[in-house]
């Protein structure tokens, strides 16, 4: 069988994989970090796709790019970037936010006319950003796309016009998943002009060649391409714990949540995959991990050292704002301290019940607004963890399994790939990942109903 590759250019780094195109199995892979920050120059990822690429796509025959959800890539009449790229995670642009959905008439109206309410995450916020505070630069763009479109478009070459897919385009906050194309007159609300956009192909289709002519496949974004390199089916909901945390199940009907809660995507199939984000996952750990003086593994035993509850202790994970419950220049926050929970692992346990607690929000969130959730696949750096294994059987309310670790992106990206390259109707069937552990429930409700007490006498949501 053929070979293809898939590409997964993440906020922290490049990852690729080349798989046999007839049943999935990883033949080798690399990777290359991007620098850190909430504003990255293209150039970047394309050097880190060259260092992770180099001697590895040789004989392969398609490609394909999951790319970061949301950043705004702009580009002048040359095709030339004219800005460092806003990233997802750049919380400048809450007050353009705010404002957008004011001017159209609130949440509901920007739910019925795109399936989502713009936050501080979605390209058409930073538009509107970028065009009131860096207004000679902005004079200069010509063009808008994503991460994942910029990168496609590298790859061939930047022969002909960027295109871009359904399931990225559906973040943008001016692409409509229900109605199936751009909304022109919310892009030129924010950016005061219209902007090219990339064309939408067609989950399949062949939007070009590299040089040295392998297939190039429209790509996603990163959700959308680990809910393909998943197998994601209706019923089963992700719980990802990187450096975002997300919540998203595959639905077969669109989802309008005028709450902004739950964010109304397209997937890479032509269904849908209502998502539910916070800024806060893996890194609340990771901080944790650094305060106590400690290793994962030690974080680990602290943390199932004690009780569910914590003692009492409840932390509020927002270390670097929040998106969901929209909270932006919040702070991360503990509560209910007292001298016999001020312990190393009352403080660990409270960090791991913080970072699902907000997830597991979420996953109501979806139950809440009719998608169906029987089993819940928990993914992500994070998901690797002990206690975050047994702490999600206690606060989530769905049986939880926990497949085993790959790169389920960038296998999402490989498996798009192949679907081009094949002209079928349906994704090939590959071998999705096995469940490395089905975690038994033991519920404490109590855990979460503290955390929302608390959230809410702290931020008022």
């Amino acid at each position: 069988m053929p070979l293809v590759a898939g590409i997964d250019s993440s906020t922290q780094s490049c990852k690729i994989v080349v798989c046999d195109a007839g049943d999935g199995s990883v033949v080798r892979e690399a990777r290359a970090p991007h620098p850190d920050g909430t504003e990255v120059h293209p150039r970047a990822w394309w050097a880190a796709l060259e260092e992770a690429s180099a001697g590895l796509l040789d004989g392969v025959a398609a490609v394909a790019v999951a790319g970061q959800q949301h950043g705004m890539v702009t580009v002048d009449g040359d095709g030339e970037v004219v800005r460092e790229a806003l990233l997802w995670n750049d919380t400048r642009s809450a007050g353009a936010a705010e404002d957008l959905i004011a001017e159209l008439g609130g949440p509901r109206a920007w739910a019925e006319a795109v399936d989502n309410v713009p936050g501080v995450s979605l390209t058409v916020s930073k538009l509107r950003w970028f065009a009131e505070n860096e207004p000679e630069a902005a004079a200069r763009a010509t063009g808008v796309m994503l991460p994942h479109d910029w990168l496609t478009w590298r790859l061939t070459g930047r022969e002909g016009a960027p295109t871009t897919d359904r399931g990225d385009a559906s973040g943008t906050g001016y692409w409509s998943a229900s109605g199936g194309g751009y909304r022109t007159d919310l892009l030129v609300r924010a950016f005061g002009r219209e902007l090219d956009t990339p064309r939408v192909a067609a989950p399949a289709e062949t939007v070009g060649y590299t040089p040295g002519g392998a297939v190039v496949a429209p790509g996603t974004g990163d959700n959308m391409g680990a809910a393909l390199g998943l197998g994601l089916r209706p019923g089963d909901a992700v719980v990802s714990l990187g450096t975002s945390g997300t919540v998203f199940a595959v639905s077969e009907t669109p989802v309008r949540d005028a709450s902004g809660t739950v964010c109304g995507f397209a997937d890479a199939t032509g269904r849908y995959l209502p998502l539910v984000c916070t800024l806060n996952a893996a890194r609340v750990l990771t901080a944790t991990t650094g305060l106590l003086g400690t290793d994962p593994a030690g974080l680990d035993a602290l943390a199932l050292a004690a009780e569910p509850g914590a003692g009492g202790l409840v932390m509020l994970p927002y270390l670097d704002g929040e998106r969901t419950p929209a909270l932006p220049s919040a702070a991360g926050s503990l509560h209910g301290m007292r001298r016999d929970n001020m312990t190393a692992a009352h403080l660990a346990r409270a960090a791991v019940e913080g970072m699902l607690c907000g997830l597991a929000d979420g996953l109501s969130a979806l139950t809440d607004r009719g998608v169906p959730v029987r089993r819940v696949l928990l993914v992500g750096g994070a998901a690797r963890s002990e206690a975050v294994r047994r702490v999600a059987a206690t606060v989530l309310d769905a049986p939880v399994a926990v497949p085993e670790p790959a790169e389920y992106v960038a296998l999402g990206a490989a498996r798009q790939a192949a679907w081009a390259l094949a002209g079928t109707d349906a994704p090939p069937e590959w071998n999705a990942g096995g469940i490395a552990e089905e975690v038994g429930a033991s519920p404490a409700p109590q855990v979460r109903a503290r955390y929302a007490e608390v959230r809410r006498a702290v931020h008022g949501v």
